[in-house]
């Protein structure tokens, strides 16, 4: 089974997230701030993060360079994003950190799940 970590600090966002990717067979694990997510990561070594850019402590970016610099997740974890932030900037500076996808919020679980299934069969995506 393939494990997922989600990283997002709204509640709301987790439960919806949670489920649905329980509901697909995925092993899911949470985290709800930057800091957590890279001592979860560390330890987990998951097959894939969802990653929102804007949360307390350490931001996705702050989170996503760590990825990036870490020997073993550098290699075997992809990240997915999902975030608020819109400009082509913010959606630039996160492939430039790592991430494989970027999703906007507000976002379709239909559209996640699909980004998750292609990332994790390794189908290159970009959304």
């Amino acid at each position: 089974m393939k494990k997922i970590l989600l990283v997002d600090d709204e509640p709301n966002i987790i439960m919806a997230l949670e489920y649905t990717l329980r509901k697909n067979n995925y092993d899911i694990f949470i985290a709800r701030d930057g800091e957590e997510a890279i001592k979860l990561a560390e330890k987990l070594e998951p097959d894939l993060v969802v990653l929102d850019i804007m949360m307390p402590k350490v931001d996705g970016y702050e989170v996503l360079q760590h990825f990036k610099e870490h020997d073993t997740l550098k290699h075997k974890t992809q990240t997915v994003i999902i975030s608020a932030k819109q400009k082509k900037k913010d959606i630039d500076k996160a492939f430039d950190h790592g991430a494989k996808a970027y999703i906007k919020k507000p976002f379709s679980m239909k559209k996640l799940i699909k980004t998750v299934t292609e990332l994790l069969t390794h189908k290159t995506q970009n959304v």
